[in-house]
């Protein structure tokens, strides 16, 4: 959410900053239900002063016998009145806030300008493009040939977008969350959570998923919504808090499956597993102060870089532009790995500062220590990274000719030793 005193403060900027994304000035709308919510308050302030003092008038007219009619009769009058304001500057403050809640975050001036992925810049690669000697297979021809990945079922199960995994593929997904866990919590400092996977409408609201994507999402009919990511109870953990400085920063991953709808994604990646209804996701969450949260994301983006590293894949870190940063971001990094069998960088992980912008609207502030008053808290989220896809990445990387599926070196132990699927 955004600060609408940065709104009173500088609207040509404020709409300059919208103008980055390419979205139409909204400034003078938004300051027009603010001025109509103040002004309705400072009449019904007034007017409250008044009530005050004609309380005293008719308290001394009655102590000397006088008639009090025409002072309670205005007292009522300024009730009926003061009424109708708290309605109309209720009404201003909706209308105020339906505008500010779908405009997306401000973004960091150092996100470079464009209006689609095209204008991304690559900072840096590690490891070079895989030259196969044979032709390389996609995921699902790999899973499908070995009798491992079954999508017939899957469909009959529950319809399009969902994927069965037997035996070894199966066991080397669950391998791949249990490692990236295990890295993150033994050499990354994060806390290991165990959260629900269902939130009301005030963490997901809070963590921006509402009401702007609210399509995106899966509803229960008790009103609850399954997470699209742990980054939402996990942030939650904010939500109408005060937490001392000292206890910051705050870093907590979890490992949970993930629930979108892919809603308008129709006709993207139908085949295989690169974009399904139900994945599994380790999460990275960092809630920290303003001061900390520039390195905390270059940080937690080096944490995910660790995990594609030590797999042994070829990654890159994209810098995403200003039409392709997220609605709730202020500058995301995402890491793409390479897929041999699609001869494609394909996102594996993203990684965003959204700043204030969702402690905001959850109200999750610190308390610093020194200084009066409370501030508002740092959001950070990333990808630590997303299990499928991690799993698609090894598969086609470390294909053999035969269809077979070499597993990597820090997989094996948790394999049983297990060297190769085939």
């Amino acid at each position: 959410m955004h600060d609408i005193r940065a709104v009173r403060a500088d609207p040509a900027a404020f709409d300059a900053a919208l103008a980055r994304r390419g979205i139409a000035p909204a400034s003078a709308a938004i300051l027009a239900r603010d001025e109509a919510r103040r002004t309705a308050q400072t009449a019904q302030q007034e007017k409250q002063a008044r009530r005050n003092a004609i309380a005293k008038e008719i308290g001394m007219a009655k102590r000397q016998g006088g008639d009090t009619a025409a002072l309670e009769a205005e007292a009522i009058a300024l009730r009926d009145e003061m009424a109708a304001l708290e309605t109309t500057a209720a009404e201003a403050e909706r209308e105020q806030t339906a505008l500010l809640e779908v405009l997306p975050n401000t973004l960091d001036p150092e996100v470079p300008d464009g209006a689609d992925e095209t204008a991304n810049v690559v900072l840096h690669q590690h490891g070079e493009i895989p030259s196969l000697a044979f032709q390389p297979k996609q995921h699902f021809e790999l899973g499908e040939a070995l009798g491992l990945m079954d999508f017939a079922t899957a469909t009959k199960i529950a319809g399009a977008r969902f994927t069965v995994l037997k035996g070894a593929l199966a066991q080397l997904e669950r391998a791949l969350g249990q490692w990236m866990l295990a890295l993150h919590t033994e050499e990354h400092g994060y806390t290991e959570a165990s959260v629900p996977l269902l939130v009301n409408d005030a963490v997901a609201y809070g963590t921006d998923k509402l009401p702007k994507f609210a399509d995106d999402l899966f509803r229960t009919t008790d009103g609850r919504w399954l997470i699209p990511t742990a980054e939402v109870p996990l942030t939650g953990f904010a939500m109408d808090t005060i937490i001392p400085e000292a206890d910051l920063p705050m870093r907590l991953t979890a490992l949970t499956p993930c629930f979108r709808s892919e809603a308008g994604s129709a006709g993207r990646d139908t085949r295989g597993m690169l974009r399904q209804h139900q994945f599994w996701k380790v999460e990275m969450v960092t809630i920290t102060t303003p001061e900390q949260s520039v390195e905390e994301h270059e940080r937690m983006t080096r944490c995910a870089e660790r995990v594609l590293t030590d797999l042994g894949l070829t990654w890159r870190r994209v810098f995403l532009c200003a039409g392709d940063t997220g609605f709730g971001a202020a500058r995301t990094y995402d890491l793409e790995v390479w897929l041999p069998g699609q001869q494609a960088w394909r996102e594996i992980s993203s990684c965003s500062n959204t700043r204030d912008f969702q402690a905001r609207r959850m109200n999750g502030r610190f308390k610093p220590k020194e200084g009066k008053g409370n501030v508002f808290l740092h959001t950070l989220n990333g990808s630590g990274v997303a299990v499928g896809r991690a799993l698609i990445a090894v598969m086609e990387t470390y294909q053999n000719e035969d269809g077979s599926i070499r597993i990597p070196a820090v997989l094996q132990p948790i394999m049983g030793g297990r060297e190769k699927i085939g």
